[in-house]
């Protein structure tokens, strides 16, 4: 049975209609759906330019976040005239460019924005970013992991931002020049998380097989590849606390704060303090990094 429209409002000069505003997507905050709009809102000049002419992958959460889930990639029918789709590989994506586009995809109850890593029509990446996954669900080791590898990277003259996932990991974002291949990011990632596993093998690992990796932190370098997705900066993420993947300081990551201590109840006071720590930091130069390892072979070995 289609679904009651209880409402609507008004965006940007687009009526979009809302449905079960009070329905509880993340119970143990407290979260309706009203109120998620509502944070949508206050996230969106920090999400949307992290989505934007990118191909969009959501995860949606009709019952909230307890109940049943799925991932979508095609857009679904009818569309709203003001959601702009693109063709990509026989699939019909999302292109999540404005406020309306977001408020809508967030009355179907898409929790989780996972953009592409390049934009649309490029196959070259947007950024270079790192993952830190954790074997274990609680990684009371996760911060000390990412201050790390924050260290080595400032040591060969990069500087990062780590972002929370929102849920167990860590990314670690490095803006780049446009040009940068995926591969090329593959060599410097192979390289750095070689070191990072030699100087710290109690802590790392390199090893794909998640059966394999015993308690360690696997360094991810392949994930950030074209045709692959992480979950957006400032994307809400689908766990109890109501989490926001969200830019730290690096003092803040040595302090060994929680994932959980980010979420949609206090992410806008943190914004209104700090604002996007991503947009702070230039192109880094990764170029001379991956043309010395080029020349020298020491990133050989970087491709799966």
């Amino acid at each position: 049975m289609p679904k009651s429209i209880t409402g609507s409002i008004v965006i940007e000069g687009q009526e979009i209609q809302v449905s079960n505003p009070d329905k509880l997507l993340w119970p143990e905050a407290g979260i309706t759906k009203l109120i998620y709009l509502q944070k949508l809102t206050e996230l969106s000049p920090y999400l949307l330019p992290y989505c934007r002419d990118r191909l969009l992958t959501t995860i949606r959460y009709p019952g909230g976040i307890h109940g049943t889930f799925f991932y979508q990639k095609n857009a679904p029918e009818p569309l709203p005239d003001y959601v702009r789709t693109v063709q990509h590989e026989e699939i019909r994506y999302i292109v999540l460019n404005n406020l309306p586009t977001l408020l809508w995809l967030g009355n179907l109850a898409a929790i989780e924005f996972h953009p592409s890593l390049h934009y649309i029509g490029e196959n070259l990446p947007c950024e270079w970013m790192i993952d830190l996954d954790p074997s274990l669900e609680e990684e009371p080791r996760i911060m000390e992991a990412a201050a790390f590898v924050g260290e080595v990277l400032d040591s060969l003259g990069i500087a990062s931002v780590p972002k929370t996932s929102g849920a167990t990991g860590i990314q670690i974002i490095v803006p780049i020049s446009h040009g940068i291949t995926f591969d090329e990011l593959r060599l410097i990632g192979h390289f750095v998380a070689r070191f990072v596993t030699e100087k710290r093998p109690d802590l790392f690992t390199i090893e794909r097989m998640k059966k394999d990796r015993e308690d360690k932190i696997y360094f991810d370098y392949l994930q950030h590849y074209a045709g692959k997705t992480l979950a957006a900066p400032y994307t809400p993420r689908a766990r109890l606390a109501a989490s926001v993947s969200t830019p730290l300081l690096w003092e803040e990551v040595r302090q060994n704060p929680s994932p959980a201590d980010y979420h949609l109840l206090n992410i806008g006071e943190r914004l209104a303090r700090y604002g996007d720590l991503l947009s702070a930091i230039p192109p880094q130069p990764v170029d001379v990094i991956i043309n010395h390892l080029q020349r020298t072979g020491a990133g050989s070995g970087s491709k799966p």
